[in-house]
């Protein structure tokens, strides 16, 4: 079963393979449109530290996708109630707690999660929900500071250079396990893609390895100049990005065709695009969009 850091970190579609029993759905926890809209109040479950998503600073819940809840309970004409959850060991085990039945400490059930692969074969097996709206496409890209690497170089080049990654990470197992493991001992492991993109400008680090989203939105929060970014692919890279999309209960469906308009709507009038600009996030359409 693979854990949640394995598929936002960048596993997408190849990695989410195997079967997995399956689980009696919940149709009483179920929150079509019409019970939101009696309700009153849009729920939406989003990951913790999950930076530039959803985090925590100075003690208030922001991110791109704080603010995108907060859009779609607007248009709904819905309260947001953006709630928080902790990962689990996979994204199937997620689903299940936030979103169809509850978590085993309490979490009451969502009306949709945030920043779930959009995967056929992962949606296939997790039968109780609908995994859809795909909403950003997520890569990966390497950064370092202008006079201390050459991005652009073969990466053998950077054997003797400080370079940081997330732990357990797909860069962190591509920095060291490449090239027959030539760079293995010039890697410094951070709890996180945006602490290894702090460690990089801070000089701790010469070059780093992150997803791009943790890239441009460190660097726009810390107004970070002397920064360059590889334009090319890395040789033997086997990620080439990742679609992002949400998840609502399999018998919300009505929810779901409302949401998937309200975002599409975002995109054709710029507002989505508006969203990510503000948190330094440049766009990317997700590939199954097209």
């Amino acid at each position: 079963m693979l854990s949640r850091r394995a598929l936002l970190q960048g596993a997408g579609a190849m990695a989410v393979a195997g079967a997995f029993p399956a689980l009696a759905p919940n149709p009483a926890g179920a929150a079509p449109l019409a019970r939101v809209r009696e309700l009153g109040t849009l729920r939406v479950a989003v990951y913790r530290d999950n930076r530039p998503w959803s985090w925590e600073k100075d003690g208030k819940l922001v991110g791109i996708d704080v603010d995108l809840a907060k859009a779609l309970a607007s248009k709904l004409n819905l309260r947001a109630d953006v709630a928080q959850i902790t990962a689990d060991e996979s994204v199937d085990d997620d689903l299940r707690n936030a979103v169809w039945k509850g978590g085993l400490l309490g979490f009451m059930p969502a009306d949709i999660m945030l920043h779930i692969p959009f995967d056929r074969t992962f949606a296939a097996r997790n039968d109780q929900v609908a995994i859809i709206a795909p909403y950003y496409r997520e890569t990966f890209q390497f950064a370092g500071r202008h006079d201390d690497i050459d991005c652009d170089a073969p990466p053998v080049q950077w054997k003797g250079k400080r370079l940081a990654a997330e732990l357990d990470s797909i860069p962190d197992f591509y920095l060291i396990g490449a090239f027959g493991g030539a760079l293995s001992k010039d890697v410094t492991h951070y709890m996180s893609g945006a602490e290894a993109v702090n460690a990089m400008i801070d000089g701790k680090a010469d070059g780093v390895l992150a997803s791009r989203a943790q890239i441009e939105a460190v660097l726009h929060e810390r107004g970070a100049g002397g920064v360059a970014r590889r334009k090319m692919p890395l040789p033997a890279f086997t990620s080439a990005g990742w679609d992002i999309g949400l998840a609502v209960k399999e018998n919300s469906r009505t929810l779901g065709d409302a949401i998937e308009e309200i975002m599409s709507g975002m995109v054709s009038s710029g507002e989505m695009q508006a969203l990510f600009a503000a948190h330094g996030v440049t766009y990317m359409a997700p590939v199954a969009a097209g």
